[in-house]
């Protein structure tokens, strides 16, 4: 076969011209041309022996072989297919063994015509040249072989081959004082540029800013630790590159082409480190704000769990001094426990509400806390809470009303049993006596009236010791702490008016046999004694009742007494009876006892009683004054209450109704949003005075005993809730803006496409109240599938038309079954609303860019060099050490084929990142 010629010529259109008229597209321009005799200068030829030989072998060693001679080696063809089956990992037709000179060339021809099936055009490079051991197109050949397989494919900025070798070696070393990397020959003298590519990737490999201008020794360090820690043989000789005008440039791009694979490499490893660092920083993460949450939960849940006992506790105390000290205690706990309490509930539903929008985010599954801890329990025991502080508030009201009437029933039971045991005392033995067996008619007939007198006084007490029992009923029926005092005390007043009374019988029927025998009664005195008691009866009543204790709750229920004018006229009737008894007495000279033996009532008894009534008239005028001026006082605290009152709950309902609009209507962008609502936020917090100032009106108003406001309708729990209820709705609507933009910026939904989404929710939302029930849902989705056409495409998002047909795909419009599996992902509890939240995760969660566990097991493999597992040590070295521990300690031994010891499992672990784990 006729001998062919090869000459490759420095063209600007990277172009190879054959001397046959061939051409073939280089991958690089070239800078020289080889001289048309196949002449190359000494030196180069010998840079490329050994470059080109150091190549080979670093391949060939791969298969347990190595070449000595580069054009002998070659010649039978067996090892330059061995050579292109290892770097270019396919298999070539199988080589003939035999020795003769026709065996040989088959073999190269079957190399030659791989290189040409990977779109290599050889031209003059023949078969029989490389059989004939010819240097020169044995070294054509292997240079377009590495041209092809080593820098072919690189590619920087647009730029590839030998341009985009040399602009990677150019922008790795530009931070590099003293190192202008322009070419692929003289550039590389110095050993500099060698040396920064090291530093560059490796910097603890070698000092750069230590070299001294000392290129041989620059030269031979770089190339041996290239080869020690970079395994890059030493295809370059330090002395001949010093020595040479003009290195030879194949040579030195054969070299720096395996810095650039070796450290892409590293690059590909170092790309895959950071995407596990990643992954496993977002799961750190997330399990640091699940213990967190764990934490607080426990916490708050624990604080109920010891309040309500002590909220539905209702043993009532026995005085009024220790009621009073339990609603102070009641009014700390609402003043100075409760308030902390309400922010750490609203901020766990905050903590829990972000943490499942960022597993969400992360493609992870949703968390799901400790058994009785979710949010629905802990909202159930505050429910709890809540219900057993109303009731421990109004029963506490209800047991002072209790005590106030209590003690005021006692100090009323108290002064009638005085009274009355005064009048009874010394009655007894009165009506025991037997005076009528030695008395005259007279004074039997006087005997007798006395006695009936007696009679009228006794029935006029009748009314007093019912009063007495009754009110020792009431005491029982309200659990007086003395009841058994009381009981003993109005039992004995019991006990001796049945006394009385069978007394007062006896002596009646013995004064009536006894009546038989006396003619003559003193109608004078008897009138007097049937006038005078019910009178001095009268007057004892009046002195009781105004030294009577009394209790009102309001200006209308004070009432001043009258003047006595009746009273007076009865008085001087009584009084003129004994005048005139006096005037006939001295009129006629009767020497009569002026005694009235018919009544112990005297007049002077009378008068004194009388001054008495008209002393006490003016003291009891006076304490009603004084608690006049007490109920004014009173309502002063109302009216102060209620001015304060009716301006905070109509100023807490606008700011409710301001929130609720902020959150419906869709002014401007999210950002807009959350800046208004933390203005309202900001004009909240500086409102609270106004509730704490509230708080010490409803303190006064409470100590006052003040139980009604007819002023206001608004109590201070109304006032109370509606703030807690404001508070909380601010925050929780701040929050969940903070979870749309947080769910915009990480699946990349535009404004305007969060503006259509919410539009449409709201449209569906009939009553306003931020959730879709399950047909509004479905017709809101229908509508989202159906919405105008033509629409330009949105930034970083689907045109609408495109969303439509996604919806479509989607199955979003294939009935009952497929509409039951949606409503499963966006309310997994069954209440059968969607909120807002809920509606954007679902709608953006088909389209979201997120890792998935393909992607974390693809980056593990790249790190353990393709194997199906991967060592401590491998992650030590790749990981930062706190996620490398982090992996060793949860990833699971490697059971599968090759598994050597200490081998870790990763494809399992990175499963278990996105799956249902204890990870």
């Amino acid at each position: 076969m006729m001998s062919q010629v090869i000459q490759i010529t420095s063209t600007s259109t990277s172009t190879v011209q054959y001397s046959n008229g061939y051409e073939q597209d280089e991958y690089m321009m070239q800078e020289e041309e080889w001289d048309r005799d196949l002449l190359l200068d000494p030196a180069w030829e010998k840079q490329q022996r050994k470059t080109f030989t150091a190549w080979c072998n670093s391949h060939l060693r791969k298969a347990g072989t190595q070449i000595e001679n580069i054009e002998e080696d070659f010649r039978n063809g067996l090892k330059l297919m061995l050579l292109l089956e290892v770097i270019s990992g396919e298999r070539l037709p199988k080589p003939d063994r035999g020795k003769m000179r026709f065996h040989k060339i088959a073999n190269v021809n079957k190399a030659l015509d791989f290189i040409t099936s990977k779109g290599v055009k050889l031209v003059s490079i023949g078969a029989e040249e490389i059989v004939d051991g010819n240097v020169k197109m044995t070294l054509g050949m292997i240079w377009t072989i590495i041209l092809r397989f080593a820098i072919q494919d690189i590619s920087v900025e647009e730029t590839s081959a030998k341009e985009g070798l040399l602009l990677w070696c150019q922008r790795k070393t530009a931070p590099y004082r003293n190192v202008n990397v322009q070419n692929f020959h003289v550039s590389w003298k110095d050993g500099l540029a060698f040396s920064a590519l090291i530093h560059r990737h490796r910097p603890d490999l070698l000092d750069f800013h230590s070299l001294k201008d000392d290129p041989l020794g620059n030269l031979n360090l770089a190339l041996e630790i290239a080869e020690k820690h970079l395994d890059i043989p030493k295809m370059l000789d330090a002395e001949d590159l010093v020595n040479t005008a003009r290195p030879d440039e194949k040579a030195i791009m054969t070299y720096v082409s395996c810095y650039y694979h070796a450290f892409a490499g590293a690059q590909k490893a170092e790309t895959a480190a950071n995407r596990i660092c990643k992954v496993l920083g977002v799961n750190q993460e997330n399990e640091k704000l699940m213990e967190e949450y764990e934490k607080l939960a426990s916490e708050l849940l624990e604080w109920i769990r010891r309040t309500t006992p002590w909220l539905e506790n209702r043993t009532p105390e026995k005085t009024m001094a220790a009621m009073q000290a339990k609603l102070e205690d009641f009014r700390d706990y609402r003043r100075l426990h409760k308030p902390p309490k309400v922010q750490e509930k609203c901020q766990l539903e905050i903590n829990f509400n972000t943490l499942q929008t960022k597993l969400r985010i992360s493609n992870r599954p949703a968390f799901m806390p400790s058994e009785g801890k979710m949010v629905s329990d802990i909202a159930s025991a505050w429910q709890g809470l809540e219900q057993a502080e109303k009731g421990y508030e109004e029963w506490l009201l209800n047991e002072i009303r209790r005590l106030e009437r209590l003690d005021h029933l006692a100090e009323k039971f108290r002064q009638k049993a005085i009274t009355h045991e005064t009048w009874a005392q010394g009655k007894e033995q009165i009506l025991s006596q037997k005076d009528y067996e030695s008395a005259t008619l007279t004074e039997v007939r006087a005997l007798l009236r006395k006695h009936e007198a007696f009679e009228s006084d006794l029935a006029a007490h009748q009314d007093r010791v019912e009063q007495i029992a009754a009110i020792a009923q009431e005491l029982n029926e309200l659990d007086y702490h003395a009841v058994a005092a009381v009981n003993e005390r109005c039992q004995k007043i019991c006990d001796l008016w049945d006394q009385l009374g069978t007394l007062t019988q006896k002596r009646r029927e013995a004064l009536e046999r006894t009546e038989k025998l006396l003619e003559t009664i003193d109608q004078l005195f008897l009138e007097f004694a049937k006038r005078a008691a019910p009178f001095n009866n009268w007057m004892e009543g009046a002195m009781e009742d105004l030294q009577d204790m009394f209790i009102v709750h309001s200006i209308e229920e004070i009432q001043f007494k009258s003047t006595l004018p009746e009273a007076d006229g009865e008085r001087q009737a009584i009084l003129g009876i004994h005048s005139e008894v006096q005037k006939i007495s001295q009129s006629y000279g009767l020497k009569t006892s002026l005694s009235n033996p018919y009544s112990t009532i005297s007049p002077e008894e009378v008068l004194a009683k009388w001054d008495k009534v008209k002393q006490l008239v003016p003291q009891r005028d006076s304490s009603l004054q004084e608690e006049l001026a007490r109920q004014h006082a009173n309502e002063r605290l109302r009216r102060q209450f209620a001015s304060q009152a009716n301006l905070i709950g109509p100023w807490i309902q606008t700011r409710m109704e301001e929130i609720g609009r902020s959150a419906v209507e869709m002014n401007g962008t999210l950002e807009d949003q959350m800046t208004q609502l933390k203005q309202y936020e900001h004009v909240i917090v500086n409102y609270k005075p106004n509730i704490d100032h509230l708080e010490g009106d409803h303190q006064l108003i409470q100590e006052s005993l003040i139980f009604d406001n007819k002023h206001t309708n608004y109590t201070m729990e109304h006032i109370r809730v509606g703030w807690e209820l404001l508070l909380t709705t601010i925050a929780r609507t701040i929050n969940e803006i903070e979870t749309q933009i947080l769910t915009r910026d990480a699946k990349g939904i535009s404004q305007e496409q969060m503006n259509e989404f919410r539009s449409s929710f709201n449209h569906f939302d009939r009553d306003g109240m931020g959730k879709l029930r399950r047909e509004e849902f479905k017709a809101c989705l229908i509508s989202l599938g159906q919405v105008g056409h033509g629409k330009q495409k949105k930034k970083g998002g689907m045109e609408t038309d495109e969303f439509r047909a996604c919806l479509i795909s989607m199955g979003y419009d294939l009935g009952e079954v497929e509409f039951a599996r949606i409503m499963s992902l966006v309310d997994p509890n069954g209440t059968g609303v969607v909120s807002f939240q809920s509606f954007i995760d679902f709608m953006t969660r088909e389209t979201g860019d997120s890792d998935t566990a393909e992607q974390v097991v693809a980056s593990f493999r790249i790190l353990a060099g393709d194997k199906p597992y991967i060592l401590a040590e491998e992650l030590r070295r790749e990981l930062p050490v706190d996620q490398a521990e982090y992996c060793i300690s949860r990833m699971p031994a490697y059971r599968g084929p090759g598994a050597v010891p200490g081998a870790l499992d990763y494809t399992s672990f990175s499963t278990a990142l996105y799956g249902e784990s204890d990870l």
